[in-house]
């Protein structure tokens, strides 16, 4: 009898559960290697994650597996999770100081990459809606501000798929490198966090960098990310517009003109959730409540550091190589160009914002 297709139900209630044993026995030895006496200080858990599902994500594509346990790899899902119960470890004050300034820094990043690598894709003569998807992802935050960029402007399969292998490829490496070229270069803590925040495009990527950095610096990055994550409905909202009335307009067709909802639809509802969570931790603290003590927090902090966990360990594993070997050469010479220029304008203005030159200490 012929094995049942991939994507009937059956296929895949078994790929999940498959798929969701591989990632927890990884994440497993994930952490117990980065937990060991004589190893645990080689590399931050984070980078063991990504590896081993590297690793894996190598022998399942050579066994031609791969596919097979895709539907228990949901970085996004352990990520947002996780990314809640930061809320439980940073002040509210804090996010109100560092959300300030992240804003600051989100409106300066998101206009001035967003603009240049739509610039830059007309110079390459990609499609409109190819150059709104990648300016979107590479200004924001990847692969979520990608699908809403495309759900706005109507863009095609190839477009999002191209845009999001050509995030998980950068995300990866720069996870990597940026913590040390920090340290490399000493720079302040906040500085490295609001550069981590506002240049890598994920948002799991951006936690992995904070993490091998220091817990202060993904802090940080973990809020500034989420200030330009906010912006996904506004941008989502303004291309939406500009396609209808502009691009269809100039291509003989007659766009619809969407409604402020898109703006609240395309808001990741995480934000909220983080921002809950360190109002309810600051009034327990604030007030004595008990109920919410040292131990009950330090439960929360682990249970995160598995979420995290099993994110960095997806990462690895959703990296598609056959995908990438389909990436066309202006497509992927653009992305490299204004991620670069996202790079260095990132470490410009998070030293502007977070160095104490436009906003002095008191």
């Amino acid at each position: 009898m012929a094995s049942q297709p991939a994507s009937q139900p059956g296929s895949k209630t078994a790929g999940l559960i498959v798929g969701l044993i591989l990632i927890i026995v990884l994440s497993l030895l994930t952490n117990y290697l980065s937990n060991h006496p004589s190893v645990h200080k080689a590399l931050e858990f984070p980078l063991w994650a990504a590896a081993f599902g590297l690793l894996a994500n190598v022998i399942l594509t050579a066994t031609g597996t791969r596919q097979f346990i895709m539907p228990a790899v949901k970085t996004e899902f352990f990520l947002k999770i996780g990314l809640v119960l930061l809320g439980c470890s940073v002040n509210i004050t804090q996010i109100g100081v560092v959300g300030a300034k992240g804003i600051v820094q989100a409106l300066i990043m998101v206009t001035c990459v967003f603009l240049f690598t739509w610039w830059l894709g007309g110079v390459f003569k990609l499609d409109d809606k190819m150059r709104a998807v990648m300016a979107t992802a590479i200004s924001i935050c990847g692969v979520s501000a990608a699908i809403a960029a495309a759900g706005s402007v109507l863009a095609g399969k190839e477009e999002l798929t191209y845009v999001t292998a050509l995030v998980i490829f950068t995300a990866l490496p720069l996870m990597v490198i940026m913590p040390y070229l920090a340290k490399a270069m000493a720079l302040p803590v906040q500085v490295a966090g609001g550069w981590f925040g506002g240049n890598i495009d994920t948002t799991a990527a951006v936690v992995g960098a904070g993490t091998i950095h220091s817990e202060a610096a993904m802090k940080v990055a973990s809020i500034v990310k989420m200030s330009q994550n906010a912006l996904i409905g506004v941008v989502a909202f303004i291309l939406a517009i500009y396609f209808a009335t502009v691009v269809e307009k100039k291509n003989g067709r007659a766009g619809e003109r969407p409604s402020a909802r898109v703006i609240w639809d395309r808001f990741p509802k995480f934000v909220i959730g983080f921002v809950l969570a360190s109002a309810l931790v600051s009034l327990a603290s604030s007030y004595g409540w008990t109920w919410l003590g040292k131990s009950v927090l330090a439960s929360i902090n682990n249970m995160r550091q598995w979420l995290f966990t099993l994110a960095f360990v997806c990462i690895g594993l959703e990296i598609s190589f056959a995908e990438f070997k389909r990436l066309g050469f202006a497509p992927t010479v653009v992305y490299i160009i204004a991620t670069i220029f996202n790079t260095l304008l990132a470490l410009g203005v998070a030293y502007l914002v977070f160095g104490g030159i436009l906003f002095p200490a008191g």
